[in-house]
């Protein structure tokens, strides 16, 4: 098994090599990133001693970073002081060599450019921004490309478009992606949607750009990297790190078969952590795996004594616990 250091050479060598330090190249965001839960104490604080106890056990797998303050992270229920403070705990703490992409998609554009600027202020790498959805009857094409392009030329660090219709009811149109991959502060998407079809097309159409685009799960990784996606954004991996980087590297090596094995292995607990009992899942199996995961804070409750256990078998099944 290759060590960081060993593996951090050969996905250099076999992805796609953009450093942000190269002159008209963009951030190079090839990888995987666990997408950071939010541990609450008993009483719904934060706390952030867990969180640094989790940082300092992911810190050891190879990824390329982490994004915090996401969907998995429970951004809409906290409020904007402790979305930053949580942002600023987390760089304190990690690796200098990870890349923090820290999520400060807002409602309104003006909310967003502004919370951009904070998480930069406190530390951030890059800010991944979730389409605006509250009026998404009207949030097309020329909408979402005037507010994309509005943050990217006010934020003073790359913006990933992130795109996760399960929660927001909507996507960002290909059209619209493909015109917002031309501006020189976007970097690429993170799509959670799970269209294989409509990754390949993104990454088809916007193959003249330094433009990179991220699965937003573990479940369609393998073919999101058959496909051209250079990474992930994986919920699984703040349990199973050690596996979904292990899958990342038999897709760049060309070790398909195994490739195909282990993401078959991985398909019922990241469904169980994602679409099917959500973060109340993902935390529990964090409790058993060795993390802190603890309660979410309301409404999101904890999961049913049934619930549990199916959690339990998609793991023990697959050979997990």
């Amino acid at each position: 098994m290759l060590g960081p250091r060993v593996w951090a050479s050969v996905r250099q060598r076999l992805s796609r090599g953009l450093s942000r330090n190269v002159r008209g190249k963009k951030m190079d965001i090839a990888g995987i990133y666990p997408p950071v839960t939010t541990p609450f104490t008993a009483n719904a604080e934060v706390d952030y001693g867990k969180l640094e106890e989790n940082l300092h056990k992911l810190g050891t797998f190879p990824f390329r970073g982490f994004v915090v303050q996401g969907s998995t992270g429970e951004f809409p229920f906290l409020t904007s002081s402790e979305r930053l403070e949580v942002v600023s705990r987390v760089r304190q703490v990690m690796p200098k060599d990870k890349l923090l992409v820290a999520g400060s998609g807002c409602e309104s554009t003006q909310a967003t450019v502004e919370m951009t600027v904070s998480m930069a202020q406190v530390g951030a790498d890059a800010v991944m921004v979730v389409t605006p959805f509250y009026y998404r009857g009207r949030m097309n094409s020329a909408a979402l490309i005037h507010h994309y392009t509005k943050v990217a030329d006010l934020s003073p660090i790359p913006v990933v478009l992130y795109s996760i219709p399960a929660n927001t009811g909507l996507e960002i149109p290909v059209d619209a992606v493909v015109t917002l991959s031309q501006h020189p502060n976007i970097v690429g998407m993170k799509d959670s949607g799970g269209d294989v079809t409509r990754i390949a097309l993104i990454v088809h159409k916007t193959r003249h750009q330094d433009f990179q685009v991220l699965a937003g799960s573990v479940g369609f990784l393998l073919a999101s990297y058959a496909l051209g996606a250079v990474g992930g954004v994986c919920a699984l991996a703040n349990v199973l790190g050690a596996q979904v980087c292990q899958l990342e590297r038999l897709c760049l090596t060309g070790q398909w078969e195994a490739a195909q094995k282990l993401q078959l292995r991985l398909l019922e607990p990241n469904a169980a952590v994602t679409r099917r009992f959500g973060i109340p899942g993902l935390k529990k199996a964090m409790d058993w795996l060795g993390y802190y995961g603890g309660p979410c804070r309301a409404p999101l409750q904890g999961l049913s004594p049934a619930d549990e256990e199916a959690l339990r078998v998609d793991f023990s099944s697959n050979g997990w616990l």
